[in-house]
């Protein structure tokens, strides 16, 4: 019996930015799919003002074919809210020094 990963080659992570400098907005939102000890997928998001450590949230699921759903319509609601795609340099974030 063969082991297979369980997430598909063909779903990248998914970066998404909106920068209005007018509203004094720079904003980063990130959706990847990761998989759990019990052989799960959940949607991991992590957003918040670029160059900040910011928020995240999982999602656990069943199946793949569910996170793949969640994940789409999740980008899909952003870009209508007016996120654009950006790279992963907007994702990563500086640490505050304790």
């Amino acid at each position: 019996m063969s082991q297979t990963s369980p997430l598909p080659q063909n779903d990248e992570p998914v970066f998404l930015r909106r920068v209005d400098p007018a509203c004094n907005m720079a904003r980063f939102y990130a959706l990847t799919l990761e998989p759990t000890l019990f052989g799960e997928v959940a949607v991991m998001r992590h957003w918040g003002r670029i160059g900040t450590r910011g928020r995240s949230k999982s999602c656990f699921l069943g199946s793949i074919e569910k996170a793949v759903d969640v994940l789409h319509r999740q980008a899909k609601r952003k870009k209508r809210r007016g996120y654009v795609a950006g790279s992963t340099s907007d994702a990563t974030c500086t640490q505050a020094e304790t």
